[in-house]
């Protein structure tokens, strides 16, 4: 029997990933234009470390522009054991060392953790007796939890034939798969984590933009004048964010809907139920909502402003001309009266 643990690591990074083209081999059956939810990934390099004793594999890879993947893997004599804790904390530690060397942001990357196990003999569900270990690793969670926590945390199951198994949950999912042949479901984890983080990055992108126009309208309806330059812009770049936001937001979507309607798409949906992408989603078009709202209420008073503005300078030529007037009639009176 072979049992490992693999990392896996995504972060947003400043520099843009660049490397050869890559694309995953579906091993269970799939539709054939499932292959298009998957992302461009692109293979960066890797290296090899000593930790704890055992040598640990650790592979970057990239989805441009700017998302790298780290992923470990090792063998482990018992995954079911406290010491899994210590290592898996060590293996993180590395990976965000290289997440840094590459302008990561530790703020805005996901651990998830694989426990792999294969060539076992018999049904996967005879190790369910190991449950409490294994649902403490699932969660992160070092205390002895209680037993319907532990029920619960292992509700989360699919099976594709009978001697495999797959128990999904938070922060990482076990695995048991005779043949070994698990990278599909490792891929759709992957790309789970990554659906979860690109929803963390555009919603910071949208609080971001939606704290500047909220400053622009202070000023659009307070006493400080806005330039209508400045003003042009930042509804320009207003325009240009939400539409980028609602175009990545759409592909996303469609990215979910490609995974199909077999093992893949029932496998995906349960993760993605586990990570509450849906909630993200609802909270990133509410957030668009509102950036179309400030839009509305900004051009709105900025066109007031303009037909104020307008309005004034009228009133200020017509006094002038009616002035403009009123001499032309002195001069011409004083000429008829002393000009002869």
């Amino acid at each position: 029997m072979r049992q490992q643990l693999v990392a896996l690591l995504l972060g947003e990074v400043s520099k843009k990933v660049r490397g050869e083209m890559f694309k995953p081999t579906p091993e269970k059956s799939a539709p054939s234009y499932s292959q298009a939810a998957v992302p461009t990934q692109v293979l960066i390099g890797g290296e090899t470390a000593e930790i704890d004793g055992r040598s640990v594999a650790f592979q970057m890879r990239g989805y441009p522009p700017d998302v790298l993947l780290i992923e470990a893997r090792t063998d482990v004599d018992n995954l079911f054991r406290r010491e899994t804790f210590a290592l898996e904390e060590k293996i993180y530690e590395h990976a965000q060392g290289m997440l840094l060397a590459h302008g990561g942001n530790r703020d805005f990357s996901e651990e998830y953790s694989v426990f792999l196990i294969s060539g076992y003999e018999g049904p996967p569900e005879a190790f369910l007796d190991q449950s409490p270990i294994m649902a403490t690793l699932l969660k992160s969670e070092r205390m002895e939890l209680d037993p319907k926590e532990i029920e619960h945390t292992l509700q989360t199951q699919i099976k594709y034939a009978r001697n495999d198994l797959a128990i999904l949950d938070w922060d990482g999912a076990f695995l048991f798969d005779a043949e070994g042949e698990a990278q599909e479901d490792i891929e759709l984890l992957v790309l789970a984590n990554l659906q979860l983080l690109r929803h963390r990055i555009l919603d910071r992108q949208l609080d971001e933009r939606l704290a500047h126009m909220a400053g622009l309208v202070h000023k659009t309806v307070g006493r400080k004048p806005l330039r209508h330059k400045e003003l042009i812009q930042d509804l320009r770049a207003l325009v240009s964010t939400r539409m980028t936001s609602i175009s990545e937001l759409h592909r996303l979507e469609r990215d979910i809907k490609l995974i199909g309607d077999w093992y893949s798409a029932r496998f995906f949906e349960l993760a993605t139920t586990k990570f509450k992408i849906e909630e993200w989603r609802r909270a990133i078009r509410n957030k668009l909502d509102s950036l179309e709202d400030i839009y509305s209420l900004v051009a709105e008073n900025f066109a007031v402003s303009a037909k104020d503005r307008a309005e004034t300078i009228q009133i200020i030529a017509f006094f002038i001309l009616q002035v403009g007037w009123f001499l032309l009639i002195i001069l011409e009176f004083w000429y008829f009266t002393h000009g002869r």
